[in-house]
Formats: structure tokens, sequence, C-alpha cells
């Protein structure tokens, strides 16, 4: 383990090494930080957290001195077995008991500034070569026969632990549905949650779930946006069953939903009878400034929420393992409306991202991808702050693309064909707005995605554009 989404109040009595403190004891306590599970240091809990290392080191002393924890010379620090020291854990047992986008071929073009890019020569393949040769050097014949329908066990439950640690998402791993694509989990959740229902989306949003709720002919309306997200007054007014939203980093606006708005989003559901939010937890690893933000799921007590997240952009886009997290009240339904189908993800590549998962190869690989696409975002937005045409820039300090509004005499689609002319395949924000919606932007605004791109090839990209632009 190498973070915990700690919840720190800057303004509360208690200081703030009494609020680690008193979070990690509750954990081990309840056992979602198990026996033998090493903590993360405190060097990178201090830089996680943003806090001092002081903070850090006076919670876990407290820790070691109550027994909650144990230090190893030159391991670090491991969470105790205090089955015979605390008896909060108990509440373990009775938790257990209870589209269409534009597909034109893009590999003749020098640059592609896609949002959806992915840098793939860090990937750790030696590993995945041994994990699959393990998997499949001995007779194992439970490994050819069916799966479970909601994913593996031993999957659910690391994806669960990862998430709580991660993304503070509290749930069991029985709640949590594997599939391939967070398309293909909106469709079963369509299934659960049944028809004929009004959706409130974000405008500009995620065009893939947009047409995947349109297929499923429920209603869409566009909600608008500021600077804190969706606006509330349109939800109320539009009176959906579901709202969509990626409060965490919109896309692709990039945009954080604040503490305020998002407890009054939970409000709003609780207020009408079989409301729900599905909040798309969207490239939300990939933060590079400010303090983690939890996931919305994470405060909700009623079960209002349905949280789905992927690996595609933490792991790899081809991988296609995505993850839906469904609330309580909803599983009697998904099992019985959902529970024959047959898992969509092959038993085999499960087992090996389990194994991932488990032999610690996820994490050290995700804090690593975290530095080489802060390097490539603080590269972009260096030499973008140089060029005279970009009059602004937002959504950055996240995720994996920029968004540029352009100063030009040109035409957004003139920008577009002249880029495509010149070898530079861009993309606009207009594109993902709502069909049949009509976006305010005053000016051409660019998604410049760096995720797959070296810095030969943003450098060669934002010369073109200025060439083209002015």
């Amino acid at each position: 383990m190498t973070e915990l989404m700690i919840p720190l109040d800057s303004d509360s009595a208690r200081p703030l090494y009494q609020q680690v403190y008193e979070y990690i004891r509750k954990e081990i306590a309840d056992g979602k930080i198990s026996f033998g599970e090493k903590l993360p240091s405190t060097r990178l809990l201090a830089k996680h957290l943003f806090l001092s290392r002081s903070t850090v080191e006076a919670a876990y002393e407290q820790l070691l001195a109550e027994g909650y924890i144990e230090a190893k010379e030159r391991r670090g620090y491991f969470a105790s077995d205090i089955s015979k020291l605390y008896l909060e854990g108990a509440g373990q047992e009775e938790r257990k008991n209870q589209i269409v986008l534009r597909t034109e071929e893009k590999e003749n073009y020098k640059v592609v500034f896609s949002p959806e890019g992915s840098e793939m020569d860090y990937f750790p393949y030696g590993v995945w070569r041994k994990i699959s040769k393990e998997l499949l050097s001995g007779d194992n014949p439970g490994l050819f026969l069916p799966g479970e329908a909601a994913g593996e066990e031993a999957l659910r439950e690391a994806v669960c632990r990862y998430l709580h640690h991660a993304r503070g998402v509290n749930a069991s791993p029985e709640q949590i549905v594997v599939g391939a694509g967070n398309e293909y989990l909106l469709i079963l959740l369509a299934q659960v949650l049944g028809e004929k229902k009004k959706v409130a989306m974000e405008n500009p949003t995620y065009l893939k779930a947009y047409y995947t709720f349109s297929h499923m002919h429920y209603e869409i309306c566009p909600i608008g946006m500021d600077g804190g997200g969706m606006l509330l007054e349109e939800v109320e007014r539009e009176n959906p069953d579901i709202v969509y939203t990626m409060p965490s980093h919109q896309f692709p606006m990039g945009v954080v939903m604040p503490m305020k708005r998002r407890l009054e989003l939970l409000h709003w559901a609780l207020a009408g009878r079989e409301r729900y939010i599905i909040e798309d937890d969207h490239d939300s690893e990939f933060r590079y400034r400010g303090k983690p933000i939890p996931s919305l799921q994470g405060s909700d007590r009623k079960g209002s929420v349905i949280y789905i997240g992927t690996f595609s952009k933490s792991i790899s886009p081809s991988l296609r393992v995505s993850y839906m997290v469904l609330p309580e009240g909803l599983l009697e339904r998904y099992h019985r409306n959902c529970g024959f189908y047959a898992s969509t993800v092959p038993k085999e590549q499960q087992l090996k991202l389990t194994a991932f998962f488990s032999q610690g190869h996820f994490e050290r690989y995700l804090n690593r991808m975290r530095g080489i696409y802060k390097g490539k975002h603080d590269y972009l937005l260096g030499i973008l702050r140089k060029e005279p045409w970009v009059h602004k820039i937002y959504g950055d300090n996240a995720g994996m693309h920029l968004l540029v509004e352009v100063d030009s005499a040109l035409s957004q689609e003139e920008i577009v064909n002249r880029a495509k002319e010149n070898g530079v395949f861009v993309y606009t924000l207009e594109e993902y707005q709502i069909p049949g919606s009509v976006l305010k932007a005053k000016k051409t605004t660019l998604l410049l995605g760096y995720g797959g791109l070296k810095e030969k090839q943003m450098q060669c990209g934002v010369e073109i554009l200025r060439e083209i632009v002015r």
C-alpha cells in the first residue's frame, strides 16, 4: 500500500496528526486494513496528503504505542493482529453477510493530440509475462471452467481494497461487478434500473455514455456547467431519475465538483423516490496538484451512488476491464435481472490482473506513471504558455489533456482542417457536446491530449498550430 484516502479537516479542533491516527486505527479495527498489510511510509503518506512528515510520524508513533501497527527494520510499518486487543472489527462480519466518436484513421498523422492516448513504453511487460507463465505453467482445470458472473471473487476483493484506500469508496466485494468496459456496465445497469428513465448529463460530456443511454431509449437532458460542475438548479428543473456525473475530474472540462455541491447533489437524490447518481470516476488516478479528492460514493450514506471506473487509463486501454459498485439496495435486482449473464472479461485475464494487484505491481506501476504523465503535462503546459495564440488554458493539473482557447480569425473548422493538412490531428470542445445542444463558448477551444505523445511530438504539434492560427 502506498496511499490512503484520509479525509482531513484543517478547521477541526483536532490536530491533523490525531485525525490521521484515528482514521488508521479505525481502519485496522474494522479489518479494512488487514493484519500484516504494509502501510505507506511516513514520507509517501505525508506527500500524498500534503502534510509535514513530522505530522504523520506523530500519528504512527501513537499507533505503535497502542499496538495497532508494528515497525519492521528496513521494511516499514505493518498492521498488527489486534484480535485480542480490540473488538471493533466485529462489524466486518456483518458487512460480509449483508460514440459514435470519430473513427478516422490517424496513423498517417505526425501528431495526434488524442485525449484517449496512453504511454505504454513503461509498462512492466516482463512482470506481465511472468504472471502469465506462472498462471499457465501447471495443471489448473479451474482456469478453463466458467467464472463468476460479476467477476472472480479474488479480483473483486482486490478492486474493493484498492478503491477504499485510494478513492475512499465504501463497499464490500459483493457490491462490485466487473465487466469489459464502462459501456457494457451501463447496459447492465439499465437492465437493473429499468426502462423509460430520464438521465441528466453534464454538457459537454463523455459521449460514449451518452450514446449508450440513448440506445437504451433513456431520455437525456443536458445540464449546463460552471466552475463547480453541473448546475443543480437545472437538475431540479429537469427532475430526472438519474444524474450521470464525473465529480472528481469532469471530462472533458476538467472541473472538480466542490464538497458543498456534492452534498447538495446527494440531498437531491434523497429527496425523491428511486433517484440515483452514477459517478463516473474518469481518470481520477492522475492528479498533479492539490490534495487527493475522495469519491462522491464515499460521502453517500443512503445507497444513492453507483460508482463506475476503469483500468483503461491506469493500466492499458486494451485491457478493457471496468468495475461498477452497486448500492446494497440494488444487489437483489442485479442478481435477478443480470445474474445469469456470463462475465465479459476472460477468466484468465481476471486472474492475471488479480496477481498484478496482489503482488504490488499495480501500485508501483501507477505511481511511476503518475510521474511520467506529470512530466508530459508540465512540458505541454510550459510550451503553450509561451504561445501568443493561446488565449486561455484550463482543465490542467489532472487527467491527460488540456483545454486551450484559441485567439484566431480562423473558424473552428478551418483550424481543424488546416491542422490535418499539415499532419496534426486535433479535437475541439464542440465535438463533446450533447447532440442538439448548444455550447456558449465564445472562442474555438481545442482539446490537446498528451498521454501518448513524446516531448518532440508535442513541440512539433504546437509549432504547426502556431503557423496555422496566427
